[in-house]
Formats: structure tokens, sequence, C-alpha cells
């Protein structure tokens, strides 16, 4: 009898167990690289007598970009970088070399990794061990497909919030 109500505790327990892990929900995986596409195009945001320009052109699975930042029209800061999909990490890294005018260039790598289907970070690779730490912190989220928003975060603080609306 005994063998009977452990054969029978034992049936309950593992078909219990089976029933929670049925209806734990899976996470789906993020294409990186499809939802990257998305975001290509010609993007500009005027603030004041600043204005920012993002172009971005898919080149392959990768992106090819081009960023500028104008003052009283002239250019003050620009930038290119590849964006490119690493599968070992699941995630895509952008090499940026960027240039403050006069004389200032200099070369940055970032991992860029969706968090949503229209939201996306950047955070300096050599931080990417631990993301809440990240001193430096970029976050793009497309709110319509024209119109997208850049949250610049140092340190945990927003420092800018950028309006970029999609010219082409």
């Amino acid at each position: 009898m005994k063998i009977f109500y452990l054969t029978f505790l034992i049936a309950i327990f593992l078909s219990f167990r089976t029933i929670i892990i049925q209806a734990q929900t899976t996470q789906t995986k993020l294409n990186q690289i499809e939802l990257m596409k998305q975001f290509t195009g010609i993007w500009k945001c005027e603030k004041d007598d600043t204005t920012d320009i993002i172009e971005d052109k898919l080149f392959g699975d990768g992106h090819e970009l081009y960023m500028k930042t104008e003052t009283k029209g002239k250019i003050i800061w620009e930038g290119k970088s590849i964006i490119g999909y690493n599968k070992k990490s699941d995630m895509l890294i952008e090499s940026l070399l960027e240039r403050w005018i006069p004389n200032s260039t200099f070369l940055t790598i970032w991992s860029v990794r969706f968090l949503s289907t229209n939201k996306f970070e950047e955070i300096l690779l050599d931080e990417i061990s631990n993301p809440e730490k990240a001193t430096e912190k970029w976050i793009y989220e497309l709110k319509s497909p024209d119109l997208m928003i850049n949250t610049w975060m140092n340190n945990n603080k927003v420092v800018s919030v950028y309006t970029f609306k999609r010219v082409k």
C-alpha cells in the first residue's frame, strides 16, 4: 500500500512540474539583422540653430552610416560607421570613426542590441559585461515609421533627447 501511495505522489509531482514548465512563457529571440533594417534612411533632427543628420544605408546584412552635426551651417562633428551582426554574441557591433572639427578624430566600438521590436541600445563594447553600469549609453526608439527618439545617457542619467524625423 505504501508503494502505491509513493508511486501516486511521484506521478502527481511529475505531472505538476510538467504543467508548470509548459505554462512558462518563452521569450522570442529578436532578429537583430531584420529589426535594424527599419532604421535605414535619412533622419534629421533640428534643435535651435543645430541640425543632426543620420544617413543609414544597407550594406549586405549590415549598415553603413554617415552622421553629422551642423551649427549655423557649419559641420562641428561627423562620423562614419559600419554595423554588422556578430552571431556568437547575438548582437550588432558598430565601429564608429568620428571627428570633432577642427582636428580631433577617434574610433569607438559599440555593442548594439534590440530590447524590443522598435527599440535598441548602444553600449561601449568594453562595458557590455555589465550594461547596468555603462558610463555611456544611447537608446534609439522608433515611435512610428517616420519618427525616432534618441536618448543619450551618461552614468544612467539622461543628458540629451533628440527627436529625428525621417526625410527619406
